[in-house]
């Protein structure tokens, strides 16, 4: 076993093996905490999906990892119902792309990381931190390392909580994303298993109050409530897995790079450093782009900087905080907007996303923002 590396990478998620990917690419010697090893794809259904942009995609491509297209479905269709009217689509064909965005199956994603980061001998998976020239913390929201580094993680809870299962529809999702607010509450369907599949991922936020009642309800009154809110849009519904549910917040690490006491320099990244609602699917977009950056800077430094560099560092810093900070305070507006009740907040809202339905140009500078273009 190696006893000192130039990066030491403590999280074994989707953000931290590809970070360790990328930075092998550049003959750096990668040391990978990875104390529970990815669920193996083949161990059941997983409720775990996201949405992954056309900047993830190249990135998780460029490693060779990203999954076929039955793992990995391209959404070519997205609808948004307000609660009142409103209404805003989007269509890959109208902005000339392939796709909108894509939604990945967990597990295999996870598990082609895996296969890649064993073959890969600038990495080694260990099961505990290693003296390195520079650590990188991708432990995720709850990360022990960040609270010992003493970094404030300022969250802002909301009061609800998501809920997340994956569903056997009636007739086939045809490759479309669909998104419901309603009352406070956001729900969104997201299409799985290939431009032909019958299967959708979840992802319901709803009020604190509701929780325990929608978790405990019967399958069939659970599905017969999301094909209420849904419109029975794709049909009869049926669970596929269990239900999990967990809080939302948006959070921001107060610092995302550091020096300890005894001279460890150390870089926090995706989830360790910021946390925004999953109303846009951005989360894990978010953490591959602190990635994506971090790599681009070490591997464009010049040849005398190390890669604990103070001035890289502030650069990573600098460049992620900037783009995440719009996108948390972006999300945070919309969903604000839509937790209003009274009539007036209603008719406004509903008015805005028919507006923004015929605003042209900036509708399409909004989807290819969104797109990672």
């Amino acid at each position: 076993m190696k006893q000192h590396f130039d990066i030491c990478i403590r999280g074994g998620g989707i953000v931290g093996h590809t970070l360790a990917l990328l930075l092998a690419r550049e003959r750096l010697s990668v040391g990978l905490v990875a104390r529970n090893p990815v669920r193996p794809a083949a161990s059941g259904p997983d409720v775990r999906a996201y949405a992954l942009n056309a900047k993830s995609k190249a990135l998780l491509e460029s490693v060779r990892c990203w999954p076929d297209a039955q793992h990995a479905t391209a959404v070519t269709r997205m609808r948004v119902l307000g609660d009142d009217g409103g209404e805003v689509n989007f269509s890959a064909d109208d902005l000339d792309v392939d796709a909108l965005t894509w939604i990945a199956d967990v597990p295999l994603l996870e598990a082609r990381l895996a296969e890649a980061v064993r073959f890969q001998p600038q990495i080694e998976v260990i099961d505990s931190p290693k003296p390195a020239t520079l650590t990188v913390v991708c432990e995720g929201k709850g990360s022990a390392t960040r609270e010992e580094l003493g970094v404030t993680f300022e969250v802002a809870r909301y009061p609800q909580r998501a809920i997340a299962a994956r569903l056997n529809c009636e007739q086939p999702h045809g490759q479309t994303a669909r998104q419901w607010f309603t009352q406070g509450e956001i729900l969104a369907f997201l299409p799985l298993d290939g431009e032909q599949g019958h299967t959708v991922g979840i992802v319901w936020s709803v009020q604190e109050s509701r929780v325990d009642a929608l978790m405990q309800a019967s399958d069939d009154a659970f599905c017969a409530e999301l094909g209420q809110v849904s419109g029975h849009c794709l049909g009869g519904l049926n669970l596929a897995t269990e239900r999990v549910a967990w809080p939302l917040m948006a959070a921001q690490a107060s610092r995302w790079i550091g020096t300890t006491p005894d001279g460890k320099t150390w870089a926090l990244a995706g989830d360790a450093a910021h946390a925004v609602h999953p109303l846009a699917g951005q989360g894990l977009n978010l953490g591959l782009g602190d990635v994506a950056e971090l790599a681009h800077i070490l591997q464009g430094r010049a040849y005398w900087r190390a890669v604990n560099d103070p001035k890289l560092l502030r650069q990573y810093e600098r460049a992620r905080r900037a783009e995440v900070t719009a996108t948390a305070l972006a999300m945070d507006g919309l969903q604000q907007l839509f937790s209003k009740s009274s009539p007036t907040w209603q008719a406004l809202r509903n008015w805005g996303m028919n507006g923004f339905e015929r605003s042209g140009l900036a509708k399409q500078w909004a989807a290819r923002y969104a797109m990672g273009l």
